[in-house]
């Protein structure tokens, strides 16, 4: 694997590349790193694709800056072109998992001209408007939900203990946790921060350690940031992009047992209005939210296949 400083964007990121092709770029979520890809990277890379992964600002390796607004999507999706363009690279399929799904979407929302598919996990389109949907939560006086927790100031240290967090979110939320116990997002008794109580099984355990030391050293205000951008994004979003489609091919996993589908219940005839470009829907039995490491020879399968059936000059 080729690693890669890139300085775009006012900061500098770290990128980590395999294979040649045409591109496909993975964006991690909360809270993970670039290794997160690391079984999908060598599999496309092994069918002919250039696989690029990153470090997300505020994450890893790369620059975490400190104030929540340099979190939108105005900022993260221009990191995702800069790295293109550092790359030399005029087009790529855009892959990503919870907040990384999120920034794909409003990649491919943004810049069509630059990133020409979507695959994505656990986390659906979600159109900018008004009210938002942490608005809509408020409406609705769901003031349990779990990112009304996120966006506080002492969420940083709520997180600071990687060694316990970082297990118990990749626990918790994943399908090796008893159902009746697993991570719940409106009820805080069942949240992510619990230790664990079994060694962690559906997990590789090196990747689980290179997290644990990664957000040892950085702490958590960048990767919580992307929490705290959600208001300032859609406030500024909803005149511009509110009712936006996405149409270029898509294609979306989740986990049966991921605890985020209490939030939307994403179904393939759900999905389809706002991206009317989906190939395919793919959820699976005994999974939680982290598919791509949970199950990642299943997940390798949907990509290949979806990757497949695109035309690869367009992404070269």
């Amino acid at each position: 694997m080729r690693h890669h400083r890139i300085g775009t964007n006012g900061i500098t990121l770290h990128a980590v590349e395999e294979g040649s092709g045409p591109a496909v770029l993975f964006c991690h979520g909360f809270p993970a790193i670039w290794s997160s890809w690391r079984s999908q990277m060598e599999a496309v890379a092994t069918a002919g694709w250039r696989a690029i992964a990153l470090d997300m600002r505020g994450y890893g390796e790369s620059d975490a800056p400190a104030e929540a607004e340099a979190y939108m999507p105005f900022h993260t999706v221009g990191d995702l072109v800069g790295v293109l363009d550092a790359l030399g690279i005029a087009q790529a399929v855009v892959v990503g998992h919870d907040f990384g799904a999120n920034i794909a979407w409003n990649a491919a929302m943004m810049r069509p001209d630059r990133f020409t598919a979507v695959f994505a996990i656990s986390v659906p389109f979600i159109p900018p408007g008004r009210p938002s949907f942490l608005d809509q939560l408020r409406v609705q006086h769901a003031d349990t939900f779990y990112m009304f927790a996120q966006i506080r100031p002492e969420s940083d240290q709520a997180w600071a203990d990687a060694a316990t967090t970082i297990p118990g979110a990749y626990y918790w939320s994943s399908g090796q946790a008893p159902e009746d116990q697993s991570w719940h997002p409106f009820i805080p008794a069942r949240g992510a921060l619990r230790p664990v109580p079994e060694p962690i099984r559906v997990i590789d355990g090196d990747y689980l350690n290179e997290a644990i030391a990664s957000f040892s050293r950085t702490g958590f205000h960048g990767g919580l940031n992307y929490y705290r951008a959600i208001d300032p994004f859609f406030a500024l979003a909803s005149g511009v992009y509110a009712g936006a489609t996405i149409r270029q091919p898509s294609f979306f996993v989740t986990g049966a047992l991921d605890g985020l589908n209490r939030v939307r219940e994403p179904t393939e005839d759900s999905l389809r209005p706002a991206i009317p470009g989906l190939r395919g829907f793919l959820s699976l039995d005994g999974v939680g939210h982290w598919p791509q490491l949970e199950a990642p020879a299943q997940v390798n399968a949907a990509l290949l296949s979806f990757l497949s059936g695109l035309p690869r000059s367009a992404e070269a």
